[in-house]
């Protein structure tokens, strides 16, 4: 299972989604799609999905016994438990909730399904939807070469994490703060309150020099964690702590000799806006 949350849009609608690789199926947040096809509020939506979560139980369907629950980052930032279905799943869910937009609804699931499953089998289309999204976001033509260099390094270093048995997503987030605070000095949420963010990637609001010493850090976890055969997470978190110390040292020189600090309290707007001044 993929570790990060997707915000996948229809309409105006953010619905929050993981991609389960093995089994190559989308989970969709149940409260989000009862929020689209409701055009209720967060709260309101809870509440329908509460009553007709029950109803359903009363009629005999199976749909809900059937309901996964996953971490989700919610809308304060926080990660929480959350019911989700898969396609099929929510598909069945539509039929129990009048509305004008199931048709819509499931076109987009199938779009939603089709662009992940092509992306599997081509990457390059991942890669282009990206360069796409940054571009017109407003990043440097630098900064988003940059930054899609750090998807690659950084599923290798969790590929590698994974090759020595982490496999929870509370281990990749424990170990990912460690390695941040190693390098940077600061914890995720340090770093994050610093750039002023809330549920924003943090990779998205460093700069192209936070960008590269990251990497930096995650390459070097990887190399030092490859030249180990003992498995674990005591084993990970030594090569995680090693490589992100190298990258460390890298700041640190470089501050020295530039007489400015790496890490800086730029977020994407501020960077955008620098970039766009210096073209």
């Amino acid at each position: 299972m993929r570790q990060e949350n997707e915000l996948k849009l229809f309409e105006d609608k953010k619905i929050r989604a993981k991609w389960d690789e093995k089994q190559e199926k989308w989970y969709f947040s149940v409260v989000d799609i009862v929020a689209a096809l409701t055009d209720n509020d967060y709260q309101k939506s809870r509440n329908y999905w509460k009553w007709l979560k029950n109803k359903l139980k009363e009629e005999g369907s199976e749909l809900v016994s059937n309901t996964n629950q996953l971490k989700m980052e919610a809308y304060d930032g926080k990660l929480r438990d959350t019911d989700v279905m898969t396609t099929e799943q929510i598909l069945r869910l539509i039929q129990s909730i009048p509305s004008k937009k199931a048709e819509p609804f499931k076109l987009w699931l199938a779009q939603v399904g089709r662009e992940r499953i092509d992306e599997a089998y081509d990457p390059e289309i991942a890669i282009n939807r990206a360069l796409d999204t940054y571009r017109r976001k407003g990043y440097s033509e630098e900064w988003i070469n940059q930054r899609l260099k750090t998807i690659d390094i950084r599923k290798e270093f969790t590929d590698e994490l994974r090759q020595k048995g982490i496999s929870a997503s509370r281990d990749f987030a424990i170990l990912t703060n460690i390695l941040t605070q190693a390098w940077s000095g600061y914890s995720v949420k340090e770093y994050k309150d610093l750039k002023g963010l809330k549920k924003e990637n943090l990779r998205d609001n460093m700069t192209n020099m936070e960008l590269v010493l990251n990497m930096l850090a995650e390459t070097s976890s990887t190399e030092i964690s490859k030249s180990k055969k003992a498995k674990g997470f005591k084993e990970a978190e030594d090569s995680v702590i090693k490589g992100g110390n190298i990258a460390r040292i890298a700041k640190e020189q470089l501050e020295k000799e530039t007489g400015k600090k790496v890490i800086s309290n730029k977020n994407a707007k501020e960077i955008r806006e620098l970039n766009s001044g210096e073209g």
